[in-house]
């Protein structure tokens, strides 16, 4: 699988299977992530969607197939792929709490730079970190450290830090968990501005957000992926609502 210009990015799994000590966390996932869409992964909890993001990113070791252009992620160390344009956000917002707004860009995006620059003081700050701070929207807040950041404010530093690792695959896992429905607003506009150039793969169980900003949804059960659509067909799928132990995935989206 190869890439250029006149070809959209996509990440693709085949077969992709993890195992832990015999149970499969993750069982023949065959799936594509195109750049363009933003595509959302829901399911039960301990449906295999933050594992299958781990295999992608790394962090476990996963079998069977999965490319981005012409890597194969599944044989590559954590920081290879984030060299490679793979990137991902956790649960829990893993900023620098005592830095700044801009020592926490500067120092994710030194994937850019030699050591012996990281460790050289610079006046002013590098362009592609203006740029992450206007497009997530804390230039006014680029000398705070990140710590009193309110909770959205850190979510969106952590995609200005995948945005100075030049990331083109961008996984975030929960990103509006915990933030007030302003800030889910906000969070969406902000991947929808940054989908076309990008892939962007969102874990997610906040239905409303789903509903409002998806493109694409898999729906993933048991390590496998059930089924995948439009936010319509998902609703609409008696599988899906199976799954989610009767709670009608209909309502749940349209809450």
């Amino acid at each position: 699988m190869s890439m250029n210009d006149d070809e959209l990015d996509y990440l693709e799994t085949r077969g992709l299977t993890v195992d832990f000590d015999g149970f499969k966390a993750i069982n023949g996932v065959d799936v594509t992530f195109l750049q363009g869409r933003l595509h959302f992964l829901i399911g039960p909890n301990g449906a295999g969607k933050t594992t299958l993001v781990d295999a992608l990113t790394g962090l476990v070791k996963g079998t069977g197939y999965a490319a981005y252009g012409n890597y194969d992620l599944l044989s590559m160390k954590s920081h290879q792929i984030v060299r490679a344009g793979v990137g991902r956000t956790f649960q829990t917002a893993t900023v620098f709490e005592e830095l700044t707004v801009v020592q926490n860009l500067d120092i994710a995006g030194g994937i850019h730079r030699k050591s012996r620059q990281m460790l050289r003081t610079r006046r002013g700050i590098p362009t592609y970190v203006e740029e992450a701070l206007e497009t997530i929207g804390l230039t006014r807040h680029k000398d705070r450290p990140a710590g009193i950041l309110a909770h959205g404010q850190k979510q969106w530093l952590e995609i200005g830090m995948l945005l100075v690792q030049d990331a083109k695959v961008m996984f975030l896992d929960e990103t509006v968990a915990g933030m007030s429905a302003e800030e889910r607003d906000e969070t969406g506009e902000l991947l929808k501005r940054l989908a076309p150039s990008r892939t962007i793969v969102v874990i997610e169980h906040d239905m409303e957000f789903v509903r409002n900003f998806a493109d694409i949804v898999t729906v993933m059960h048991a390590g496998k992926v059930l089924t995948e659509g439009s936010v319509a067909e998902i609703q609409a799928n008696p599988q899906v609502q199976e799954v989610y132990l009767g709670r009608s995935v209909e309502g749940a989206l349209n809450d």
